[in-house]
């Protein structure tokens, strides 16, 4: 489905909605250069079998969503000195998007879920709309602060661009996906070049990706905000995570106050199909905790 005139910028935004729709609201937000489909169909099954209603969408610049092909080239050399001409929007930007989805949907408030980008556009949300937000889960992500939640720069060395055509992209997704996959559980490889094949006709943009990348480092730190959160918060992270370091995940914990931490013995930066159920249960608990308050 499709909603359109989304959020300040007016954007076009594909989601999925799933289970009963009197159920909570869970909001799932991805991060970057993911779309819908990165959240497992398994995984929002097991939420919806524990009582939710799901909606997961497609970022700006992702998938079926409005993507900016005409927006400056990203320069991260420059970003990082300072100079922000080739940014095209912010992560407050994709915030306002995604409570612009909730507007076009009717819901007042929801459980936001975020993993990795989406984890800090759901603190993003949190900070600037929190009459919006019953609670925050925050996976596998950060604060934004230097110095914690780094990725280890040398996983990805020699992997290369993603390719244009299919079966190579397929190839490079898979790839990709299991250099920063969890060593202590089994890497589903059929199930991932499926997704890579539904990513790659649904619409991957690398450059939308950059776009995505390059309003992170925009946007800087949000711990002063965290701090002064009074949501409902989870914090979930995977011991063995290099593309965003647990140290992460702690500060993001230590930041919002009475935010629960958990961190997942073995688990990287993906959510691998042996964790689907403890993930959903976490969520969930929290869900219930909050609902029935």
């Amino acid at each position: 489905m499709r909603a359109l005139n989304v959020g300040p910028s007016g954007i076009e935004i594909a989601y999925e909605r799933l289970g009963d729709p009197a159920a909570p609201p869970v909001l799932l937000v991805m991060g970057a250069g993911a779309q819908l489909v990165n959240w497992p169909d398994g995984f929002c099954r097991e939420l919806v079998d524990r009582g939710a209603q799901v909606i997961r969408f497609d970022n700006r610049d992702a998938g079926r969503s409005t993507h900016f092909p005409d927006a400056p080239v990203p320069d991260f050399a420059a970003a990082a000195a300072g100079d922000l001409s080739s940014v095209s929007y912010t992560l407050e930007d994709l915030a306002a998007d995604t409570v612009g989805l909730l507007d076009e949907l009717g819901i007042g408030t929801a459980h936001v879920v975020g993993a990795s980008m989406g984890g800090m556009i759901a603190q993003a949300v949190a900070i600037g709309y929190p009459d919006r937000v019953r609670s925050l889960t925050s996976v596998m992500s950060t604060t934004g602060a230097p110095g914690v939640g780094e990725p280890d720069f040398s996983l990805f060395a020699g992997l290369g661009p993603p390719p244009a055509d299919r079966a190579s992209f397929v190839d490079w997704y898979v790839r990709s996906t299991g250099l920063a996959a969890s060593p202590a559980f089994a890497f589903d490889e059929a199930e991932v070049a499926e997704r890579g094949g539904l990513m790659h006709d649904r619409g991957y943009d690398p450059l939308g990706m950059q776009r995505q990348g390059i309003a992170v480092v925009a946007t800087g730190d949000r711990t002063a905000g965290l701090r002064a959160l009074r949501v409902p918060t989870l914090v979930l992270h995977g011991s063995a995570d290099r593309v965003c370091d647990v140290s992460g995940g702690r500060a993001t914990a230590a930041a919002v106050p009475g935010a629960e931490l958990v961190v997942l013995e073995g688990m990287g930066h993906n959510l691998p199909r042996e964790l689907w159920s403890v993930i959903a249960g976490h969520v969930m608990r929290l869900v219930d905790r909050v609902e029935a308050a």
